[in-house]
């Protein structure tokens, strides 16, 4: 079965990204994670937990039958394709989106790419998007919602804007997510 990379593409390990890494392993087990671009000693330390962790890029790792992960691909990936590995992007994103997948993966990598729909996910969302339609689940048989709205108080709320995987009526979100949100309003 497929193992899930996700290329470190920020400058410094973020909280929201320690969230969301952390996310994935807790979904799809340590065994199933790598990590490449990890940099700095810290990082290194802080994910080592959660799955296997390279300093290299994913280029440099020789991986054979691999996929990139941008929404930008023409394809959407599907339970009948088999790759041995499925590269999601660690980007914080941005709003409106600037195609920084395309831009420093999939232009980069040479391999295949697939899309999981066209809308901007968080990192911890694609890569179980990607697991579960690894699994047999198709796309069209999983649940989104497009938007996450906080409510910080009466009259205050955070958007983030991005699409989320639901299942059973309940979002699929990282633990301390929402607080880490109001927190950081």
């Amino acid at each position: 079965m497929a193992k899930i990379i996700i290329e470190h593409l920020d400058p410094r390990l973020w909280k929201w990204s320690f969230l969301e890494y952390r996310h994935v392993s807790d979904v799809i087990g340590k065994n199933n994670l790598i990590f490449t671009n990890i940099r700095s000693v810290s990082s290194k330390d802080k994910l080592s937990f959660f799955g296997k962790i390279y300093k290299e890029k994913a280029e440099k790792l020789n991986l054979k039958n691999a996929c990139v992960l941008d929404p930008g691909a023409k394809e959407t990936l599907t339970p009948e394709d088999k790759f041995d590995y499925l590269i999601v992007g660690g980007i914080l994103g941005d709003f409106p989106p600037q195609k920084r997948t395309k831009k420093e993966l999939t232009s980069r990598l040479g391999f295949p790419s697939r899309n999981l729909g066209h809308s901007q996910m968080s990192t911890n969302t694609a890569a179980i998007v990607a697991w579960k339609i690894m699994h047999g689940t198709p796309l069209n048989r999983l649940e989104f919602k497009n938007k996450l709205v906080i409510k910080i108080g009466k009259y205050e709320e955070v958007i983030l804007p991005y699409k989320y995987l639901s299942e059973g009526g309940k979002l699929v979100l990282p633990g301390g997510y929402v607080e880490m949100a109001k927190k950081h309003h």
